[in-house]
């Protein structure tokens, strides 16, 4: 027997649905627990996690994302404001138009111009309520570009500010953030931390072995780079340990497959994920100076000759050896504007004990590997200070102690000695990579006690029990003002 449904919702997210994780989350919420029918206005590019795409009281509508190549050779400034006409419209249109009527439109912010006002124009004229999703604010990401005292991001502020207070209810994602806007904005918010859902959980010895299958080829594509892990991956190619089927392998970088037993290999490299977007508020340029930094001062440490070739270093390890210090493998996940801008910077680096990765996981792929990872990085800053990464609590859902850059908010999130580590440059990095890493993987107590912290902190800690607590009540008060007490 079917559950009657309780409304409609629809979700605006003027960007890549798929990177857009929190209001993928909250679909599956008004759908699942608040037992609404859903639909997702977004913008092409990245599918959702499949639990979305399968829930059959999800309806996505892609919209085109606004491409003027050609005339942003002539003006910027023109195209700024051609783009920001054509979205509105567009908005307008799926808005008011290509979707049903809902009870409520839920709005994700930033991007603010032009959303906020349609999405409130459309409210308006389908006599809905609207409820916007503070992320962060929009006037500050465009600060980064262009400073706080430019023309266009005053009159950005002046919007987001106009046209964000006249939203019906408000969500935010940190105290700090609530504070903000009760204070200088007048707006009253409810503080929705970002969880984990059921999905993101540590990973088991045969999904993680299944995973480093899945990922070899993308591991041996080193793009002409000579480092420990294009030396091991030819190895295992001539060993014939990674040919034919993913069900076949036996052996990858990390785990080994015998007799339908597998075990970790006890010289494996330390693998590290850090998930970014490429953008300027993620400085990923203290990442590699922090790998630079651990890759000599583990040399250092152990009086290694700075002639070793690392030739001669992978012979020794693929023979048995163990150090002091494991090599690290960096998996950066994520697509963004500066991708390739670093990618160049990693193919300059000559380094024996660390190596990079960069590759795009699917929305079921990314869970298993921070469930598999030894530790997360996280580069976030913020331009507000006033927001939390999402990607480290992804990280903490699935077992991962993180090292995340301190800002104003962050011990909201990171609860240093608990489940992460916090720096403020590249030489804090390096040298908490050497503390936690030290005597990798049996002898380093230092990272279990973070992990053991992380699953005991956070093993409750899930979205859909937050939602209902906080999310939920607030929403159905402002749907009840649209219905009436006779509904």
């Amino acid at each position: 027997m079917k559950i009657k449904n309780k409304g409609r919702a629809a979700l605006v997210v003027l960007g890549d649905i798929g990177r857009s994780p929190r209001m993928q989350y909250h679909a599956l919420s008004l759908a699942n627990q608040a037992r609404m029918e859903v639909d997702i206005v977004a913008n092409g590019g990245t599918d959702p996690h499949m639990a979305v795409i399968e829930n059959q009281s999800i309806h996505l509508y892609k919209m085109r994302t606004i491409h003027l190549r050609r005339l942003s050779n002539i003006s910027s400034m023109l195209v700024l404001v051609l783009k920001t006409f054509i979205q509105f419209f567009q908005l307008i249109w799926f808005l008011c138009v290509k979707i049903p009527r809902p009870d409520i439109f839920i709005v994700q912010n930033p991007p603010s111009v032009p959303t906020l006002a349609a999405v409130k124009l459309a409210s308006w004229l389908r006599s809905s309520k609207f409820v916007i999703d503070w992320h962060n604010f929009g006037y500050t990401l465009l600060g980064l570009s262009h400073g706080r005292s430019h023309p266009v991001v005053k009159i950005y502020h002046w919007f987001e500010f106009f046209f964000g207070r006249m939203a019906d209810g408000a969500l935010c994602v940190t105290k700090a953030m609530k504070h903000e806007l009760d204070q200088n904005w007048g707006i009253k918010a409810t503080v929705l931390y970002d969880q984990p859902p059921e999905f993101f959980h540590p990973t088991t010895l045969e999904e993680k072995h299944e995973l480093f299958c899945r990922l070899l080829k993308d591991l041996g594509r080193s793009h002409g780079i000579v480092d420990y892990i294009s030396l091991e991956m030819r190895g295992l190619n001539d060993s014939g340990a990674s040919k034919g089927n993913e069900s076949d392998l036996k052996d990858t970088l990390f785990s080994t497959k015998v007799d339908h037993e597998i075990c970790l290999k006890p010289n494996r490299p330390a693998l590290v994920v850090s998930s970014t977007s490429w953008t300027s508020d993620e400085d990923f340029g203290m990442l590699l100076e922090a790998a630079i930094l651990y890759d000599r001062r583990a040399a250092a440490a152990m009086k290694d000759d700075d002639l070793i070739e690392v030739e001669m270093l992978w012979k020794d390890i693929s023979n048995g050896k163990q150090y002091l210090y494991p090599r690290l493998l960096f998996i950066i996940t994520g697509k963004g504007p500066e991708r390739e801008k670093y990618e160049n910077q990693i193919k300059k680096l000559q380094l024996k004990r660390v190596a990079f990765r960069t590759m795009w996981l699917s929305a079921e792929d990314y869970p298993l590997l921070l469930g598999s990872a030894d530790l997360g990085v996280c580069l976030h800053t913020s331009s507000s200070g006033l927001d939390l990464p999402m990607k480290v609590v992804d990280m903490f859902g699935c077992g991962l102690p993180v090292c995340a850059v301190s800002f104003s908010c962050i011990e909201e999130l990171v609860k240093v000695g608990t489940n992460g580590l916090l720096f403020s440059n590249s030489s804090e990095l390096a040298d908490e990579l050497l503390l936690l890493f030290k005597g990798f993987p049996d002898n380093n107590s230092d990272l279990k006690l973070l992990r053991d912290g992380t699953l005991t902190s956070w093993s409750s800690a899930r979205w859909a029990t937050k939602w209902e607590e906080h999310a939920q009540p607030l929403i159905e008060k402002v749907i009840s003002r649209t219905r009436g007490p006779e509904s």
